[in-house]
């Protein structure tokens, strides 16, 4: 099956360690926001990983790279990259949206095991076809899902699993943002390959939290709309699951919201939870922060969410988020095999999710779903 791979890196005997001298060698392909805040210092700051070499052909990506990470090669098409194949261990694929699939395909044809930023791809079709062809030649594959390891969504998924709320009937998850300008670039395009728009950008992270709480949703419905003036993708949208559990997952993402509703609110049978506030990883990335730093992830006391019935919240403490986990579990699967951080098919899910809410937007109807796999 397709994300079953569990077979440890080729260039090592199983159950025999790599030198202890030598880290895993990434390639990372783009430098833009992803590869630049996220990868690139999560890869950096990882033991058992150096970054080895990064795919950029814009000049001025290029001097930013020389000048944060001067021991990584800078490449600047993929074909160069490949030539030299035999020098990396795992490629990471943080290029537009588009090129997710296409780009993953090839570095499995070169024989590298892969990381693909989310969303996997532009369509769940591609996105099996992909995790066949990684299970066929025996190669891990795995999908960037880092917002499985923010703070207050650990916080959610103890207290969930902890029985603190009763039975769960409702989960409300927001990204909302004030944007109210286009900024351009392909995540505005109206061209559906891109795949762009928020709700295969924050849908994807919000989507995937429901569904690894609450299990396979059975039904969608989403009203996804164009806001801000000359708007060409969606930019304030809503999608509602109905779960196999019984769960209802209402989740919103916006580009216009002048005042941000709780990042997190999830209603029991004996109490709720309410969270406001942003992890704060990705604005510590984007400061310069480093990853595993002391303090790293945690948030103030006063960030805290709170849990109980209306009258009687008591504040609960915010588990220390990290980013850092999904590439610590990615050498884990290389070197051990052991499980990939994200399952493919996982991923797939996702997006057979945010296809149903496309249908669901345009139709005005919700989406009935069939489990696969």
């Amino acid at each position: 099956m397709p994300g079953a791979v569990r077979r440890p890196l080729r260039r090592y005997v199983a159950g025999m360690a790599p030198p202890a001298q030598r880290a895993l060698r990434v390639g990372l392909l783009g430098y833009g926001l992803a590869g630049r805040v996220f990868h690139a210092p999560l890869i950096a700051a990882t033991p058992g990983l150096t970054l080895s070499a990064v795919v950029t052909s814009d000049p001025a990506k290029q001097e930013r790279v020389r000048a944060a990470h001067p021991a990584a090669r800078v490449v600047a098409n993929l074909e160069a990259l490949l030539a030299r194949s035999g020098e990396l261990d795992v490629l990471v694929v943080a290029t537009p949206n588009r090129t997710h699939a296409p780009l993953a395909r090839a570095a499995l044809e070169a024989g590298l095991p892969v990381v693909v930023d989310k969303p996997f791809a532009t369509t769940s079709d591609e996105a099996r076809a992909v995790a066949e062809e990684a299970a066929r030649r025996g190669l891990l594959l795995t999908v960037f899902q880092n917002r499985r390891w923010d703070g207050d969504f650990l916080t959610v998924r103890r207290l969930v699993h902890e029985g603190a709320l009763g039975t769960v009937r409702r989960f409300e998850s927001r990204f909302e943002r004030w944007s109210p300008a286009l900024k351009g670039g392909w995540r505005e395009r109206a061209d559906p390959t891109e795949a762009g728009g928020l709700l295969f950008d924050l849908g994807a992270h919000l989507v995937d939290q429901a569904l690894q709480l609450f299990g396979p949703a059975r039904t969608v419905y989403a009203e996804l709309d164009q806001r801000r003036p000359g708007a060409a993708t969606d930019d304030d949208s809503f999608v509602a699951l109905t779960h196999a559990s019984g769960v209802r997952s209402h989740l919103w993402m916006s580009k216009v919201a002048a005042q941000r509703g709780p990042r997190f609110r999830v209603v029991g049978d004996r109490a709720a939870f309410t969270k406001y506030g942003l992890d704060g990883q990705e604005a510590a990335l984007a400061a310069g922060g480093v990853p595993g730093a002391p303090g790293w992830g945690a948030e103030p006391d006063a960030a805290w969410g709170r849990l109980g019935l209306e009258d009687d919240a008591r504040p609960v403490r915010t588990e220390p988020g990290c980013y850092l986990a999904f590439y610590q579990q990615l050498v884990a699967a290389l070197l051990g095999g052991s499980p990939p951080p994200v399952a493919p098919l996982e991923a797939v899910t996702v997006l057979e999710v945010l296809e149903s809410a496309r249908r669901s937007s345009e139709t005005g109807l919700a989406q009935h779903l069939v489990p696969t796999g």
